[in-house]
């Protein structure tokens, strides 16, 4: 009894988390980055949501394919959780402890944009994402993101 009263508890604080968090709308919060040596200049959504939930491992070269994720407190998480990844962003821990138990590691966390373009700029394959207000130097290059 105990524990379908906690499994009730867990529900409910997604629930109010999914509910508070920002709704993804036509104006994007963030832009994708990759390492400059990724071919191509735009991105499908549904690629990319499989890159970030590590059901892609390789870009279509070939190369491996490294996503690197923003901090949980970050609104650009919020908004790309939402608006890429079509999961509510309170649910997204539910996602990775699951897969983790499968052994499937999520990708790396950075705290801020710089920390992400660092990694972006510095690991071969790397995809990001960062405020659509960040200036992207030319150690990285920007991808649109398509339907």
């Amino acid at each position: 009894m105990r524990r379908t009263a906690f499994a009730a508890f867990v529900v409910l604080a997604v629930a109010a988390v999914a509910l508070h968090s920002p709704v993804a709308s036509a104006d994007r919060t963030f832009k994708v980055i990759v390492h400059p040596e990724v071919v191509g200049s735009k991105i499908p959504r549904q690629i990319l949501s499989s890159i970030f939930l590590k059901e892609v491992a390789r870009w279509g070269t070939g190369e491996p394919v490294h996503p690197v994720d923003q901090s949980m407190r970050s609104s650009v998480r919020a908004a790309f959780t939402e608006d890429v990844l079509a999961r509510p962003f309170g649910g997204i821990a539910f996602f990775w402890a699951e897969r983790i138990k499968k052994g499937v590691a999520p990708p790396p966390v950075k705290q801020i944009d710089a920390d992400v373009i660092s990694y972006v700029a510095g690991t071969k394959g790397a995809i990001g994402y960062v405020s659509i207000s960040t200036p992207v130097p030319e150690s990285v290059k920007t991808l649109s993101l398509i339907e």
